[in-house]
């Protein structure tokens, strides 16, 4: 097998360095959280890696350790960053229940994809000895260094670091996940082991005082454990080459004086949406998330078929579903080929096409063409027994379960007595009665498929139960612009939802009363939602016409959802609320009659002023510089002046400073009206999130706010003409 080294930069033939057995480390999860997909598609790399080597007859001796909590993260947890965490703390739970909990989940999830267990899965709690005795070996080298009961690693001393990244020369980045440590002798250096401070809870004992280990010898430890000094294969994400596999090498090499690793091989991120996924932007996709949508998880791994391992791969619903779909016809083409009665074949048949498959599979990996292969193969005029032996060969590297087909299909005998009543009735002409059987045997979660020649019945997937009677989207593409369309309301109130159906409904229920003196049109975007916010919708759509439900099929960006209904609406005026919001009394004429200035391009309820760009706060009423998103109404032909908003913008924090500026720009005035009877309630979107990752997304979308306005101070209003304001206004 050839795979791409990353460390040689080329295409190697593995040469294992004991005939016949390949001894091979993933770095496996932090389990403090459910692993997402972005973590799972680097684990279906190793996995097909190793089935390769386990179909050429090769022994795969695989360690994937488990980084437990408490061991690298106790910091992380003590600051409350993952609510999940600090919650299961609150209740009583002990750092290692929890970490049995995530640990418990993702063999469930590897399970799920078909992903082969590891030989070992190390536990980082297990092997704190082991850790130890790297570290000491390290400082009897001459490679680590012992201040106030921490021990760190000379980068100087070990001249080959940064040949795996490519991270060298004086200005090498530093190598540890925090800020700078000023009792280290090299700001490069990485620590091995760090003293515990006062109040913390997991903690080992050492030859250098109370602590625990940094965040790069765990590996190091366990693979040379439990796969010696010296191994195959290393496998793991590109973001772990900087610092942590370049750390992984200088510990081993350091302490046992020969090379670590022979073949480093990296998978690329997986992508949402265009952007990488991560929890800040609720991106950070499941295997439960898309089984609550129906999906299959072996879905999934058929997605991830579609693309080279060290290419990066876009994750979209659409093109899970076209998985969805490529995974169903493979498992109807096994189904169709088994339940062939047997003539006469000759399997031999198929041995060009078996050889060209394992070449593809041995050549770094191309699983996209051993897929497109596959496809061929079953398109070809080879006799469908030779094809189901070929696609069953294929499989045990695809990995799709495909040979589970049969069974899984099977129908029971009641069944199977249904279908011929139904027969009999059909050959008769009594087709209502027929029609009937279908209509019971749908009801049971059966298919029924009729052919020219045979008519057959099996149980329907996953997906096809779940699929929804209404349509999803993907993106704002998806829906066609009616902006240039005449009015045929007077206003379009506007939400985007995404859970907290009790807000949801409490907002709505408001909107519902307005319509006395205006012409009323409501337009949700179900924005993902997964609390049964999407059922009510449908639901209280039906009582209320003016209600229009668009559902997304995951996540939008806020931006991206809000330009939805910018597309769909029809109303001469457009307002745009927050769930968080709710309406105690007629807003309407206040507002449009605001509007009805020309001058005036955004009224609302929450304004904001600012003297500098930087600092934002809000006003009681009167001009301003800024209206917040709580309730942000314009006239809807302003919106081809100033364009539609940018999708770059998905989290909502700071999307109303942007917009605002883009009326700003066109000569419009922004006013602040107070007085209306409207009430803010608890923004459960801001508060669910932890400090430091509201300061992270709001600083993102901020530097992005003054990337493109930061030197437009014309477009503010006179400091002078600044009155109430609350300095310590939190702008959500």
């Amino acid at each position: 097998m050839k795979l791409y080294n990353t460390l040689s930069k080329s295409i190697e033939l593995l040469r294992p360095i004991d005939a016949g057995l390949v001894r091979m480390y993933s770095c496996g999860p932090t389990v403090y959280r459910y692993a997402h997909l972005g973590n799972l598609r680097s684990y279906l790399m190793a996995d097909w890696i190793r089935r390769v080597l386990e179909a050429e007859g090769l022994k795969v001796m695989h360690v994937k350790n488990i980084t437990d909590v408490g061991h690298m993260r106790q910091e992380v947890l003590e600051r409350g960053e993952d609510k999940v965490i600090a919650s299961a703390l609150a209740e009583g739970k002990s750092p290692q229940e929890i970490a049995f909990f995530y640990t418990e989940a993702f063999h469930r999830d590897e399970e799920k994809l078909g992903i082969r267990p590891a030989t070992y899965f190390p536990k980082a709690t297990d092997h704190v000895s082991e850790m130890i005795q790297v570290t000491q070996r390290l400082i009897e080298h001459g490679y680590a260094y012992e201040i106030q009961g921490n021990v760190y690693f000379s980068v100087a001393k070990f001249s080959e670091y940064g040949r795996l990244s490519g991270n060298t020369g004086e200005d090498l980045l530093e190598g540890v996940r925090a800020e700078a440590d000023p009792l280290k002798k090299d700001p490069r250096d990485f620590t091995l082991w760090k003293g515990a401070e006062h109040g913390r809870v997991l903690k080992w004992s050492s030859p250098w005082g109370q602590g625990f280990p940094g965040w790069h010898i765990e590996c190091s430890a366990m693979a040379t454990k439990y796969l010696g000094e010296h191994i195959d294969i290393h496998t793991g994400g590109v973001d772990n080459i900087f610092p942590h596999h370049e750390g992984e090498i200088a510990q081993s090499e350091g302490a046992f004086g020969k090379p670590f690793v022979q073949l480093w091989v990296h998978g690329q991120h997986l992508m949402a949406d265009g952007v990488k996924m991560a929890k800040s932007t609720a991106n950070d996709y499941t295997l439960e998330d898309l089984e609550a949508k129906g999906f299959e998880p072996m879905a999934f791994r058929y997605l991830c078929l579609t693309a080279r391992y060290g290419s990066r791969l876009n994750f979209t619903f659409t093109a899970l579903n076209a998985a969805q779909r490529g995974l169903h016809r493979l498992r109807h083409l096994v189904w169709d080929w088994s339940s062939l009665e047997s003539d006469q074949f000759t399997l031999s048949d198929g041995e060009n096409w078996s050889k060209e498959f394992w070449d593809v599979v041995s050549t770094d990996l191309d699983m996209p063409r051993a897929l497109a292969l596959t496809w061929t193969m079953s398109k070809s005029l080879l006799h469908p027994k030779v094809k189901l032996s070929l696609i069953l060969e294929f499989d045990e590297v695809l990995g799709l379960n495909l040979g589970d087909t049969q069974q899984e299909w099977q129908v029971p005998t009641s069944i199977d007595a249904q279908m011929a009543f139904r027969s009999k009735f059909r050959g008769s002409g009594d087709y209502e009665k027929a029609d009937n059987i279908r209509e019971q045997l749908d009801s049971q979660g059966f298919l029924i498929e009729d052919g020219l020649q045979l008519t057959r019945v099996r149980p329907k997937s996953i997906w096809e139960k779940s699929r929804k009677v209404w349509q999803e989207i993907s993106s704002s593409k998806d829906v066609e612009s009616l902006l240039s369309r005449p009015n045929v309301v007077d206003v379009t109130l506007g939400l985007v939802s995404c859970n907290y159906l009790d807000d949801l409904q409490r907002c709505i229920k408001g909107m519902s009363k307005l319509g006395e003196r205006y012409s009323v049109e409501i337009i949700v975007v179900d924005n993902g939602s997964s609390d049964g916010s999407s059922y009510w919708l449908e639901e209280h759509a039906l009582m209320d016409a003016r209600l229009k439900v668009i559902h997304t099929d995951h996540v939008l960006g806020e931006a991206t959802a809000k330009n939805i209904i910018l597309k769909q609406s029809l109303g001469e005026h457009l307002i745009l609320m927050d769930t968080s919001v709710e309406v105690t009394g007629d807003f309407l004429p206040k507002i449009l009659g605001a509007l009805s200035d020309k001058n005036v391009g955004v009224a609302g309820s929450w304004g904001l002023r600012s003297k500098d760009l930087r600092h934002f706060d809000e006003i009681e009423g009167g001009y301003s510089d800024a209206m917040q998103a709580y309730c942000f109404a314009f006239r809807r032909a302003s919106v081809l002046d100033v364009d539609l908003m940018r999708e770059s913008f998905r989290f909502y924090r700071n999307l109303d400073l942007e917009y605002s500026f883009c009326f700003l720009d066109k000569g419009y005035k922004i006013i602040s009206l107070d007085g209306l009877p409207l009430k803010r309630h608890e923004h459960r979107v801001w508060t669910s999130l932890s400090v430091e990752e509201r300061e992270k997304l709001s600083l993102v979308n901020f530097r992005r706010f003054l990337k493109r306005w930061g030197n437009r101070g014309d477009l503010l209003l006179e400091p002078d003409l600044m009155h109430h304001h609350h300095d310590d206004h939190d702008h959500n």
